[in-house]
């Protein structure tokens, strides 16, 4: 039986001592919260945007809570869908931008009614418990993520200790800590997250089991993990990301196979090459420029990709069948842990077949190849790859000087290089004359002579 979890007046901060602001929130956000309050409902902003908000920090997007059911919400906005299992969700569309919307929810007593729904390890699998705004605070994770923004008097409310956890730079979980990995393990990942993204600091008592509970990440489909991942990297903190996951014991538990590598490797290659993409991502996020998850997804499975192929060229397998032969087996191995839809995959294994390819690099293979779609790709992956391999460093100043030329350097540099033209750079050695020959080849002078 679960506790009942305390109820308490909220801390009240009113408009004009926080810097929350109509303005600041999207207008689509702002719309579907009068459109609730005008039917009568209690609609607040919660979570993520509201944290954000208070940090000075702008938000990627708006949650919003309320007392409507997820059918009454549905019924207002005919641009609404309702998803979800195990939490029933609904997404107001408007263009591009989702506003998601979440009834008020609480803990129950559990029971053949109860609603709620858990497996044997003690994760929820359904939690469709709907209460008021008190209970709903109480069963959110983090108490910087459970403070609302009341459209109604644009109050913001703190019923955990949220604003005061703010303001210490603090992250904790409400609640017991092991208590609520165990329900839900994705939490870890979160805290992590946080910590990175924020800048904030993790309560001793909410870091504490991080170190011992990485296991519960098996229990968790492989698929809701690929989310996440996208979440930890792509966020523009990927290098501060990784190396908390590292110390927190969590990155083994999403890709073994690299974890095994980076506990062995050598000149800190594969880490070299990992940071180096990381930090690729987080500069183009920073730079507001596109990044494609294949790439970084390529950089994170390289090292077991070039072991399983080694492997099998040990046993006799050409270069090229190891690499493919090598990329089914590595990806179906890392779609156990965190699965890689073929949107990613794919490009990914291009970008990977393509390296090889690119020591070809006489005749017309150089020039057809620098048309292929995913050439970009692959050259920036063995730009990352030069930094310790000392023949990728050869072979990517080549590929640099080469992509520098125009049409006809190109074809130039690209000529097959004859034996007589190998000679023809060389200095010509004179011929030396018989009577010279034979006076070398007579056995040198006593020196009586």
């Amino acid at each position: 039986m679960e506790s009942r979890i305390p109820i308490s007046l909220p801390i009240l901060i009113p408009r004009p001592e926080h810097n929350i602001s109509r303005a600041s929130i999207s207008a689509n956000a702002v719309k579907v919260l009068y459109r609730l309050h005008d039917a009568g409902h209690r609609a607040c902003l919660v979570g993520g945007g509201v944290r954000d908000l208070l940090l000075g920090r702008e938000p990627k997007d708006f949650d919003i809570a309320t007392d409507a059911r997820p059918e009454q919400v549905h019924k207002l906005f005919r641009n609404c869908r309702l998803i979800g299992r195990r939490f029933r969700l609904a997404h107001v569309r408007f263009g591009q931008e989702i506003v998601e919307v979440a009834t008020f929810r609480a803990h129950s007593e559990e029971g053949e009614s109860s609603g709620v729904e858990r497996a044997a390890d003690g994760r929820i699998l359904s939690d469709n418990v709907y209460g008021n705004i008190e209970e709903d605070a109480w069963r959110r994770d983090f108490t910087i993520n459970a403070l609302y923004y009341d459209i109604a008097n644009f109050a913001v409310l703190d019923y955990v200790g949220g604003m005061a956890d703010l303001e210490a730079g603090l992250i904790r979980l409400i609640g017991d800590p092991a208590q609520r990995y165990h329900e839900d393990p994705v939490r870890m990942l979160r805290a992590v997250r946080f910590v990175a993204k924020l800048g904030l600091r993790l309560d001793p008592a909410t870091e504490a089991p991080l170190h011992r509970l990485g296991h519960l990440l098996e229990q968790i489909p492989p698929a809701r993990l690929f989310d996440e991942i996208l979440k930890l990297f792509m966020s523009g903190c990927a290098i501060q990301t990784f190396e908390l996951l590292r110390h927190y014991r969590l990155f083994g538990w999403l890709f073994p196979a690299t974890e095994r590598c980076l506990s062995r490797q050598q000149q800190h290659y594969p880490k070299t090459l990992l940071v180096r993409a990381l930090a690729n991502t987080d500069q183009r996020l920073t730079e507001d420029r596109p990044v494609n998850p294949a790439f970084l997804f390529a950089a994170l499975l390289w090292e077991p990709l070039r072991e399983q192929a080694r492997r099998l060229q040990a046993d006799g397998v050409d270069e090229y069948a190891a690499l493919q032969e090598a990329a089914d087996v590595v990806i179906r191995e890392q779609s156990q842990r965190v699965v890689l839809p073929r949107r990613y995959s794919l490009p990914m294994r291009e970008i990977w077949e393509l390296q090889p390819r690119l020591t070809q690099i006489t005749g017309k293979r150089p020039l057809r190849l620098a048309t292929q779609p995913r050439f970009r790709a692959a050259y920036d992956f063995l730009m990352l790859r030069a930094d310790a391999d000392e023949q990728a460093a050869e072979l990517a100043d080549w590929w640099t000087r080469f992509l520098g030329m125009n049409e006809a350097e190109r074809i130039q540099a690209t000529q097959p290089v004859t034996r007589a033209q190998a000679k023809k750079g060389k200095p010509r050695r004179r011929r030396k004359s018989r009577s010279t020959r034979q006076d070398q080849s007579a056995p040198p002078p006593g020196p009586d002579v």
